[in-house]
């Protein structure tokens, strides 16, 4: 199953994004989707789950978090995580942590369901793709217009044969670094 994944359009759509959610069976957005029109467009694509960001407007009746099976593998959308996204790159990279940093990291951790297998966010707008405690976290970076100096993407999840593997995917040239996609296997 192909699944796009997609965060801070801020009401835009960039055309390009259309073009790599071709063949996705379902469209995950994690928030400061920007107007129905998008969530609309999307979902000419694909099925369309959304949550809602900290600039989404009520009238878009979308949840702060959701929790949802695709192909038996748990995902939990939220805009915003209960830790910066510096912080979770900070304890990824870390071995080991020490005390004070591992309670911090333990208790962001209890903050999802334990079925949970993939966390998907937004709200940086920079992309990020890692492990931690179990689990795959997932940014998908905005897909709306330019903002900072960060690059336009989205990402791609893809579950088949008892694996996953999710990417990042630039929608305009970026001479930065983008997360490496990560391939796991499923049920282990």
């Amino acid at each position: 199953m192909k699944v796009g994944l997609v965060s801070d359009t801020h009401g835009t759509l960039d055309p390009r994004l259309f073009e790599f959610l071709a063949g996705a069976e379902r469209i995950l957005h994690a928030g400061d989707v920007g107007s129905q029109a998008v969530l609309d467009r999307l979902a000419s694509l694909a099925p369309a789950k959304a949550v809602r960001g900290n600039v989404d407007p009520s009238s878009l009746h979308l949840p702060l978090s959701l929790t949802l099976q695709v192909e038996g593998v748990q995902v939990e959308i939220r805009h915003i995580l209960p830790a910066p996204q510096s912080q979770l790159e900070s304890w990824a990279g870390a071995s080991p942590l020490g005390k004070t940093a591992l309670r911090a990291c333990e208790r962001f951790l209890e903050s999802f369901r334990p079925s949970t297998r993939v966390v998907l966010f937004g709200h940086s707008h920079k992309p990020c793709l890692l492990r931690l405690g179990g689990r795959l976290f997932v940014n998908p970076g905005s897909a709306g217009r330019k903002r900072f100096a960060l690059p336009r993407c989205c990402g791609l999840m893809n579950i088949a044969d008892g694996e996953m593997e999710v990417k990042i995917l630039l929608l305009e040239s970026y001479n930065g670094n983008v997360p490496e996609p990560i391939r796991l296997k499923l049920g282990s």
